[in-house]
């Protein structure tokens, strides 16, 4: 039924992926004129669908398949188009390019539905640029905190300095917020950046959940001493200390059935023939359960200070970001459910780990997801794979989603089987 669409999505991913700020490597992001390209080329293809068109304030696309029904509310579908740095090119943004060729679909059947359609693609998912995620949706959601306008980039521009060079106004940017009670739901399409669909053999997934995520930078700091000259027992090694303390947070983790992760360790002399006198971790908590996930990090405390102690060392330890756990809407999850069944697809429910823009959308209106397979779980890579078979059943699964919305809030629809 959609191949020649699903042709599209593949090659509309491929043409996106030219645009990149790094002749090498795909890298995209928040308020470049490679964030200007990419919009304006999602836009002429929704264009191409009989869709209306805009950016907003925040620099968020948009595409709007038009109800004929008067004062319609609007179903929003959508993802993201930044990347991270060398990133695959289906992230974020296969969840704007699939839902744009169903859109197409219907439009060329001549399909309308009780409520408007909206297509986004958000500006700034990833938070490369500026070190903050979510800056586009949290500004729909209108959830923006006018702090982030002083927020740099590497080269000490700041967030409402970019705005104004990339043609927008900081002092605007609140318009970017939508009426909820305008809003029937956000829906977003993503590959799952993780294994478990391949290893059920299944083609696409429905989201139960995105984990909450605590973050902390930890200081360790111990005294430098000569490799030769220190006797073992009188060290205050502080590369010792946090490899006990690595330690510490993964038995915790597996104690208290969350994830946590040590990504960075950053040694102040780093050099071969001196004892360290100051190591920097990060640490990254994450869980379905917010409850779990605040044990497991008094947990993490506690430990840490007592191995602190026995070695003779300081730890410092500083919150860096804190976002709750977010659950999808029951009734979406049902929808999407049955949506799987129309099509033979056996109904699968996971968690996410990584976070996504139905997160902010959370804050506006229900929001429910849908994962795709990826190859091998490979995500934020140049490896990030999908297959055709899979996005075609994913967009089966959207078409009838849809379609069965429709038919819920109107029997005017012209739709088709």
């Amino acid at each position: 039924m959609f191949t020649s669409y699903v042709h599209t999505v593949l090659k509309r991913c491929d043409e996106l992926a030219l645009i990149s700020q790094s002749p090498e490597y795909i890298d995209r992001r928040y308020l470049t004129n490679e964030h200007k390209f990419a919009n304006r080329l999602v836009a002429s293809w929704m264009e191409q669908a009989n869709m209306q068109t805009w950016q907003d304030e925040a620099g968020n696309q948009w595409g709007c398949y038009k109800s004929p029904v008067e004062n319609a509310q609007t179903l929003i579908i959508g993802s993201h188009l930044d990347t991270v740095p060398n990133s695959g090119q289906y992230d974020g943004i296969l969840g704007v390019l699939l839902p744009l060729s169903l859109i197409q679909w219907f439009a060329d059947k001549s399909i309308t539905l009780p409520f408007n359609v909206e297509i986004v693609g958000f500006a700034d998912e990833e938070g490369t640029r500026f070190g903050t995620t979510l800056l586009g949706s949290r500004a729909v959601a209108g959830t923006w905190q006018d702090r982030w306008a002083s927020l740099s980039d590497k080269q000490g521009l700041t967030v409402a300095t970019a705005m104004r060079d990339f043609g927008l106004n900081i002092n605007n940017i609140h318009n970017a917020g939508r009426d909820k009670n305008s809003i029937l739901g956000f829906v977003e399409v993503h590959i799952e950046q993780g294994p478990v669909l391949e290893s059920q053999n299944l083609p696409v997934g429905i989201v139960s959940g995105i984990a909450g995520a605590k973050r902390f930078s930890i200081e360790i700091v111990g005294h430098a001493g000569h490799a030769g000259t220190v006797p073992m027992a009188l060290r205050q090694d502080a590369i010792a200390g946090a490899a006990e303390i690595i330690l510490a947070i993964e038995q915790a983790a597996i104690e208290h059935d969350v994830v946590a992760t040590v990504g960075q360790i950053n040694s102040l002399t780093n050099a071969v023939n001196v004892i360290s006198g100051k190591v920097d971790i990060s640490l990254d908590v994450r869980s379905l359960d917010n409850s779990k996930r605040d044990l497991c990090i008094e947990q993490i405390k506690q430990k840490t200070q007592q191995i602190a102690q026995l070695r003779g060392l300081h730890v410092n330890e500083t919150l860096t970001h804190d976002a709750d756990a977010t659950l999808c809407h029951p009734s979406i999850m049902s929808q999407l459910e049955l949506a799987c069944e129309i099509n033979a697809i056996k109904p699968f429910v996971l968690s996410s780990g990584a976070g996504h823009d139905a997160m902010a959308m959370a804050e506006l209106c229900p929001t429910g997801m849908l994962f795709v397979r990826c190859a091998k779980g490979i995500s934020h890579h140049p490896a990030e794979s999908v297959n055709f078979e899979d996005v075609n059943a994913t967009m089966l699964v959207l078409k009838s989603y849809v379609q069965q919305l429709a038919k819920q809030y109107g029997e005017n629809s012209e739709l088709v089987a």
